[in-house]
């Protein structure tokens, strides 16, 4: 009984599902939410069961949506029609310059010109190749002497260093010897200072 008497009364209030009437929920209301309803289904895209999952996925997805966006295409058709004015506008100003400019119509002379001077200096650099390899070879062999004299000098101020560096560990060591007692050996480094004396004289 309960469930036939919920089943009575109208599901959303006594107004009907849909709400917006003022009439009370009815057969009139029924076929009108009906009506309504099958209105939307064909709107959304016919009455064959509703939309198909590949429908609705393309509606969804972001990518389709700016595809078919009405502004952007209108924007779109406003960007070509400009750029095209903008090259119209172009090709004008510049048949217009060749018109008022004279020097501007012996491009093509000029060209020719150029052409030719630049086929006789491809010809002249064929027969002079051998010229600018021995040019190129005899540089390459100053380099590699200026090289090795470099290197010589470099090895030489080397050797004299570590010469040097041998002379004065011994000296060192000479100098910091100590008798039995621990006393400095006097010897050397008198020896030393005599050395040094005659060095400044």
């Amino acid at each position: 009984m309960k469930g036939r008497a919920y089943k009575d009364e109208a599901p959303h209030g006594k107004w009907g599902r849909f709400g917006g009437s003022s009439k009370p929920a009815g057969n009139n209301s029924k076929a009108a939410a009906m009506k309504k309803k099958k209105e939307n289904v064909m709107r959304l895209g016919g009455g064959g069961g509703g939309l198909s999952l590949e429908a609705f996925a393309n509606i969804k997805s972001t990518s389709n949506r700016n595809q078919y966006n009405p502004a952007l295409i209108k924007k779109q058709k406003e960007f070509y029609k400009n750029a095209k004015y903008i090259s119209k506008y172009k090709k004008s100003l510049k048949h217009l310059s060749e018109q008022n400019d004279p020097s501007a119509v012996k491009p093509s002379e000029d060209v020719k010109e150029t052409e030719e001077s630049n086929k006789r200096n491809k010809k002249n650099k064929k027969g002079g190749s051998s010229s600018l390899r021995e040019l190129y070879e005899k540089k390459r062999e100053e380099e590699e002497i200026a090289r090795k004299e470099r290197e010589a000098i470099i090895q030489a101020k080397k050797e004299e260093r570590e010469k040097a560096e041998a002379r004065r560990k011994a000296e060192r060591v000479k100098m910091f010897k100590k008798t039995r007692s621990g006393q400095p050996v006097m010897k050397y480094r008198i020896e030393h200072l005599l050395q040094s004396i005659q060095g400044s004289n």
